[in-house]
């Protein structure tokens, strides 16, 4: 009973955070609100004893993913007036994808229709069992390419949005480091020997 109370309660604030995610006019409040989503699913991840992957979704996703997509909302320019100009153009597509995914989720909530029996709960786990294992085993062994590959692309992400921010902009100061690391005591500091007043 328990449990229930608190999926519910936690997957309301998650439905909430997202919906914050697509109506925030900040970007940078919508990527808290992203950070909120995670950190609800990953309550959620606990409630059915998966505390490897409730702990992975914090540490990567809100320590690392998105406070990489905070820094580039925030050092990039965004011109948000120039994106609210094609809202009205890509509306129908919007309510579209909106549609299927509500269709989806109909299908998905009323599984009891589809002869599913969902009334037995969480089968309990055998004693000693540990999910980190399970997931690691599957990991490195049937998933360890495709494990690599999203590391690579991972990458490329990191570099292209370094490289976006570095570009060249009219006004921008840039630091010189070798022109810093060159200087001299003379290009800075000048002595001047002035003579001493004489007593009257």
């Amino acid at each position: 009973m328990l449990t229930e109370i608190l999926f519910y309660a936690f997957a309301a604030v998650l439905i909430g955070a997202a919906i914050g995610v697509i109506t925030s006019r900040n970007p940078v409040h919508s990527v808290l609100f992203l950070v909120l989503c995670f950190f609800n699913s990953a309550v959620l991840w606990l409630l059915i004893e998966a505390e490897f992957l409730a702990i992975v979704l914090v540490l990567v996703y809100v320590g690392a993913v998105m406070v990489l997509f905070l820094f580039v909302v925030m050092m990039l320019d965004i011109n948000i007036e120039k994106l609210r100009e094609g809202f009205v153009r890509n509306a129908p597509l919007g309510v579209l994808i909106a549609l299927i995914v509500v269709i989806e989720l109909y299908y998905v909530l009323w599984v009891k229709r589809l002869g599913v029996d969902v009334t037995g709960g969480v089968a309990p786990l055998p004693e000693g069992y540990s999910n980190t294992q399970a997931v690691g085993a599957v990991l490195y062994t049937e998933y360890v390419y495709p494990f690599q590959l999203a590391a690579v692309v991972l990458l490329i992400a990191i570099v292209a949005a370094i490289s976006l921010t570095m570009r060249k902009r009219p006004g921008l100061k840039t630091q010189d480091v070798a022109a810093q690391v060159a200087v001299r005591r003379e290009d800075r500091v000048r002595l001047v020997k002035v003579a001493p007043e004489e007593e009257k």
